[in-house]
């Protein structure tokens, strides 16, 4: 399948039926926050989402998701290996230095420019913009939420920002404790697991209760300022970019060297990067859905719980 010539494209169709042979075809891998990450940000969007948005995302919701839009957040994943032309979508790399610059960095190997997660996340927002309108395909834009809500949480993952010598922590071999693996998966899986298992009983919902518990307390004061978003019709993709690589520098690569065991000093002073980027991807997704939606008025209006 070719990728589109360019960002702004229409995505291809995906029939139902195709769409439940790729769930069921795809190999069992987990990238981009791993699945639970994806999920957890988007039960954090769902909250935040306004009436209106709220019901055009139902309306575009596959049939197989249940009614819930966490259901789908990890489908991009499930699905770069068939649409091989959306693996570079998940990500950006900067040439070993810790800014991003869109001109530069966002492209893929072939310099396409715009095929990167900023480019993606711009792309299928303006594509949802057409939502309603008599020229508008609703497969083509159930898609464009499915990837849209997976590129959100895919921007604030901060090794998604990463170095390109390395690809993001992924040639960088370490030990998770006992386990081997690479810097990336740590930072998509290994964190979220540990902390699951040791702190939440093993259970991804209380580690999602807690997250929102957060929101509306120790975070309350944060929260108008990671929603604060200027760009009216776009969006603010490229800060997150920023923040994320910000990150990678001063957290995920910082003391990491080739076959170094990371275990409980990495885990305790990295674990709460992880748990806010989790909730600024969850309040950020709703906070696109709901200009897009919801019409501009949303952005006088403070994000609120539903």
């Amino acid at each position: 399948m070719a990728p589109p010539p360019h960002h702004h494209q229409r995505t291809l169709l995906l029939f139902p039926l195709v769409f439940l042979l790729l769930l069921l075809l795809a190999p069992p891998r987990a990238d981009a926050w791993g699945k639970e990450g994806h999920i957890m940000v988007c039960q954090i969007a769902e909250k935040y989402l306004s009436e209106k948005a709220a019901a055009a995302v139902q309306a575009l919701l596959p049939e197989s998701a249940g009614g819930e839009l966490s259901a789908v957040c990890p489908w991009a994943d499930q699905v770069r290996w068939h649409y091989h032309w959306s693996s570079p979508l998940h990500y950006v790399n900067t040439p070993q230095v810790c800014n991003f610059k869109y001109s530069r960095d966002c492209h893929n190997s072939r310099g396409e420019q715009g095929m990167c997660v900023v480019g993606a996340i711009n792309n299928y927002t303006k594509q949802l913009y057409s939502y309603g309108q008599k020229t508008s395909c609703k497969d083509n834009l159930t898609e464009s939420l499915m990837f849209l809500a997976h590129f959100v949480g895919d921007v604030h993952q901060p090794l998604h920002v990463g170095y390109e010598d390395d690809e993001g922590g992924n040639t960088i071999v370490v030990h998770w404790y006992r386990r081997k693996t690479n810097l990336h998966h740590v930072w998509d899986v290994s964190i979220i697991d540990t902390a699951i298992k040791d702190f939440y009983n093993k259970s991804m919902d209380t580690m999602v209760e807690a997250l929102k518990m957060n929101l509306t307390g120790g975070w309350s004061d944060d929260i108008t300022r990671w929603e604060n978003c200027k760009n009216k019709w776009a969006t603010c993709a490229n800060d997150y970019a920023i923040e994320s690589i910000h990150y990678s520098c001063n957290y995920a690569y910082k003391d990491v060297e080739q076959d170094i065991t990371l275990g409980d000093d990495y885990f305790f002073t990295r674990y709460p990067v992880v748990e806010k980027r989790l909730a600024q991807a969850g309040i950020r997704l709703a906070l696109i859905l709901n200009r897009i939606f919801d019409g501009d008025k949303v952005d006088d209006i403070p994000l609120q719980v539903q």
